[in-house]
């Protein structure tokens, strides 16, 4: 494949040909096909485009997202629900789109949509990623974009989508170094992940501008997944956030988790959260002053289970 025929940028282009798109720093030259950490080349790789209804309500309004996930990851969480696409090791749930095919697929499914595209799991292609919207609003077309990311991002990259992205929608998983390690592969992602959302709250400051249909425009909201026997973690996140960023944020605080196959052997995994210990980290939440943002209701991970090998991969 020929990846000069892909509109990519010349400093988009040289960054791939020697890849630090994200904190792993692998150096690869993945226009001429080595794999660094995440295992992709300078493709376009996508698993799935499709209308999701089971973000954020300023996310999903009542018609849902066009979301592209992308293929691979920058971390390798083992509790990861979207391990069918996400793992870096085997066969994984993959479409092979020409850039046209998937420029098409987007616009065919952002019609049925609040307008808005989400770019999920997007670290490690932000050249893809600015293609894409490059593309988008070439044609005339200028809905919202979401980047939405397991926030192990590198900051200069945040950077270089400082005219691309409207909304930022990042992970802060760990303050515990030990549980990053353990659990995603990255003993340094709290202090990565601090520094990225950082320069997503330089870009885009704690109000989060909405339409009148109450539909995000603007903003960065973060999100938080509660994990059984983790709660100090979760609550030194929140206090992290307060402290060294701001109580005025909005804060997406979420008990989804459920126990995958791969974590079935796995003592402090596999298991769902109780209601207890979700109950603690909402306490620390209102006691730290968080005030805007999204609590889900308990059982709440038996609703946003995806089946990649289906077309549209949610219920819709």
């Amino acid at each position: 494949m020929n990846y000069h025929t892909f509109p990519f940028s010349s400093e988009d282009l040289a960054a791939l040909s020697d890849c630090r798109l994200c904190p792993r720093n692998c150096g690869v030259n993945r226009v001429m096909g080595e794999l660094g950490y995440c295992k992709s080349d300078a493709g376009f790789h996508i698993s799935s485009i499709c209308i999701h209804k089971g973000e954020e309500p300023v996310i999903s309004g009542k018609k849902g997202i066009c979301n592209i996930f992308f293929s691979r990851c920058n971390l390798q969480c083992l509790f990861c629900q979207n391990h069918e696409i996400s793992q870096n090791k085997g066969p994984i749930i993959e479409k092979r789109l020409s850039f046209e095919e998937i420029i098409s697929k987007i616009k065919e499914t952002l019609i049925q949509t609040e307008n808005i595209v989400g770019f999920v799991s997007p670290s490690h292609f932000v050249p893809h990623v600015k293609s894409i919207i490059t593309a988008l609003r070439k044609d005339g077309l200028n809905p919202v974009f979401v980047y939405n990311t397991n926030g192990y991002d590198s900051v200069d990259a945040l950077k270089s989508l400082g005219g691309y992205i409207d909304v930022y929608l990042p992970d802060f998983k760990y303050m515990d170094s030990d549980l990053s390690l353990a659990f995603s592969q990255a003993r340094n992602y709290p202090e990565v992940a601090a520094a990225a959302i950082k320069e997503m709250y330089r870009q885009k400051g704690s109000t989060l501008r909405k339409t009148d249909d109450g539909i995000a425009e603007s903003g960065l909201i973060i999100r938080h997944l509660v994990l059984p026997n983790a709660v100090e973690n979760s609550v030194k996140v929140l206090k992290y956030i307060a402290e060294e960023i701001s109580e005025r944020i909005h804060i997406s605080l979420m008990s989804q988790y459920f126990p995958t196959d791969k974590v079935r052997h796995i003592p402090q995994l596999n298991r769902l959260i109780t209601l207890e210990e979700y109950e603690q980290v909402t306490d620390a939440f209102h006691n730290l002053g968080f005030y805007r943002g999204w609590l889900q209701e308990p059982e709440s991970e038996s609703h946003f289970r995806p089946r990649f090998e289906n077309d549209q991969a949610f219920e819709v």
